[in-house]
């Protein structure tokens, strides 16, 4: 005989039951009014075997009615206390979501976890002044400095639990790796993904950021990046794009990073070759060098080094400068890594020369070579060019740049140069004004300008030949940029009838015009497979290591000489959080999974 099942038998509370046997009906579940207790089996002989055995002496001498009343009132109590254990469950739950809303933003402020308990100090303070009455309530939220510290490691599994289930969706992705070192001198790989999904969507985030206290080799910034990607479960067959800081541990040929995780897909059986690339932003730094003007640098900032140094020198010359009413009142420093600062340097001094000179002067220093003609052409020249690359440096910056429209502002700058270049010659200096008011300004001598027209073509020579990689891929970059001017014959054979189907497609057409090329990659339909995956490729490509630099400064914030000790775990929780983009922690799946574990806690003691 088969075992027979109570849940399938569907038995329902009487309400007689309540007066008879006073018990009441909770969430399914039959439960004596008198003593709290449940039946396991909503069954009257049950109900009344517990009644009889328990209480019968209660309610002998009671009628029907008195029954009644009794039951209403012993119902009324219940739902009582379950309101004020509902009511504290729900204030507890809050307490714990808002410790994980302000370890978050602690996080994200670069805080030490230590600021916890500061900020509840002035949370009760403010409690007792606007709400003396909920000070029990700000009580309840723990902020200590290991419960931020758990906190912001639980908020950072989250999103790295996140990342992990976006990674099974993608169709293609690129990793940006980059090296520094922090506080401590231990060396710190970081490695960010950009990854693309089926409906097109970009993800970008930080993949992984990984100490590394021995040597910092090819092979072991391989073994590195080899283990983030496996721990990440991602597949090898999809990685598209490598783009490096273009150090020789990262692109050595036989030994570098490159060439390790091509020999990785070699083994993987991947097809498609790996897209590496060196940092577009990084690149045109190192094109700047090839005007060779260091010379001019180096005297500029030996004046500069004078002044700022000491601070007597420092103060008496910003007195100088007010006593003079200067447009301007200070000099700024200049430091090789930062490389905006250099044409921020060159353009105060130039607008102060005079003021600088005398200065100098004053002090007994020689200035021959600072009120030179030759010398002031050549720094103004300077100021004029690195004003330019400047700018195209800005443009090339900040997060989800897509690297045909890197590539793009890079080709329009060497078309600039080209324009430069026959202006100069011409003696037409209409886009280097610094240049213009040192020309005015000359009496006798004439402005250099056959010399530097020669040095921007030195500089146009020298972009060529470090983009000579981005170049090859331009027909590739056309095909999202700007599918609709693409030659379909000198395309490859596997895109050409999809392109045809493209370029005659009306509505597409005005799509395109619509949302313009970033965005119009997601309208492409199903039926243009090959064009998808093209487009999700090329959209997943990273142009420049920006985000591992913008990573490093976060990390120079978090580790400082203050907090020296900051774990390696703690360290990467805490720049996962803060470098987040696409991501955001669901704080409520996180206090719902610590109520599960508190509940399954209590119920094994």
């Amino acid at each position: 005989m088969a075992k027979r099942k109570v849940d399938t038998e569907k038995r329902g509370f009487q309400t007689r039951w309540e007066s008879e046997y006073m018990f009441t009906d909770v969430a399914g579940k039959p439960v004596c009014l008198l003593c709290g207790e449940s039946v396991a089996v909503m069954k009257e002989y049950n109900l009344r075997r517990h009644h009889e055995t328990k209480h019968a002496d209660k309610n002998e001498n009671m009628d029907m009615e008195q029954r009644q009343q009794k039951a209403e009132e012993l119902k009324r109590g219940l739902k009582s206390r379950q309101g004020l254990f509902k009511k504290a469950k729900s204030q507890s739950e809050a307490a714990v979501k808002a410790s994980f809303i302000l370890a978050e933003e602690i996080a994200k402020s670069s805080r030490p976890f230590t600021e916890g308990d500061f900020i509840k100090d002035c949370m009760l303070k403010v409690c007792d002044e606007v709400c003396p009455d909920k000070r029990q309530l700000f009580l309840n939220v723990s902020l200590s400095r290991n419960t931020i510290a758990e906190r912001i490691d639980l908020l950072s599994i989250n999103l790295k639990e996140q990342l992990v289930k976006k990674g099974k969706d993608l169709i293609a992705y690129s990793l940006a790796v980059d090296e520094s070192a922090d506080i401590s001198d231990i060396a710190q790989l970081s490695i960010f993904i950009r990854g693309v999904d089926s409906s097109l969507n970009v993800t970008e985030e930080l993949l992984a950021l990984r100490p590394m206290h021995g040597t910092t080799t090819g092979h072991d910034l391989y073994e590195e990046v080899s283990r983030c990607v496996n721990e990440m479960e991602l597949p090898w067959q999809k990685l598209v794009g490598l783009t490096t800081d273009g150090a020789p541990a990262m692109c050595g040929h036989r030994s570098g990073l490159v060439a390790k995780i091509r020999e990785k897909m070699q083994q993987e059986n991947v097809t498609r070759e790996l897209t590496a690339y060196h940092c577009i932003i990084h690149q045109e730094s190192l094109c700047g060098k090839a005007l060779k003007m260091e010379h001019v640098m180096r005297t500029i900032t030996r004046a500069v080094n004078f002044i700022r140094a000491k601070g007597l020198n420092h103060r008496q010359f910003k007195a100088f400068l007010s006593e003079l009413e200067a447009e301007h009142g200070d000099l700024p420093y200049h430091t090789e890594v930062r490389w905006l600062s250099q044409g921020k340097v060159l353009h105060r001094c130039f607008e102060l020369r005079e003021e600088i000179c005398l200065f100098l002067e004053n002090k007994g220093k020689d200035t021959t070579q600072l009120r030179d003609e030759g010398f002031l052409c050549e720094m103004t020249f300077l100021c004029d060019i690195t004003s330019h690359l400047n700018a195209m440096n800005l443009q090339l910056q900040g997060r989800g740049r897509v690297i045909s429209d890197m590539y793009s502002t890079v080709k329009a700058f060497q078309t600039k140069l080209t324009l430069w270049e026959a202006q100069m010659r011409k003696e037409n200096l209409s886009h280097f004004p610094y240049c213009q008011t040192m020309k005015d300004q000359l009496s006798t001598s004439v402005f250099p300008t056959a010399e530097f027209a020669d040095k921007i073509s030195v500089l146009a020579a020298e972009f060529r030949r470090r983009f000579a990689d981005f170049e090859a891929q331009k027909s590739r970059f056309a095909l999202l940029s700007d599918p609709f001017a693409v030659d379909v014959e000198s395309s490859p054979p596997t895109l050409q009838m999809e392109l045809i189907e493209l370029q005659c497609n009306d509505a597409l057409k005005a799509k395109y015009a619509a949302v313009g090329a970033a965005e119009f990659a997601r309208f492409l339909p199903d039926t243009m497979p090959q064009l998808r995956t093209q487009a999700a490729q090329t959209l997943s490509m990273f142009g420049s290591t920006y985000l591992c630099e913008q990573l490093f400064s976060l990390m120079k914030l978090n580790k400082t000489s203050h907090r020296s000790r900051l774990t390696a775990e703690h360290l990467q929780s805490v720049l996962r959080i803060s470098s987040a983009q696409s991501l955001t922690p669901n704080i409520d799946e996180l206090v719902e999974k610590m109520r599960h574990h508190q509940v399954s806690s209590a119920s094994k003691k």
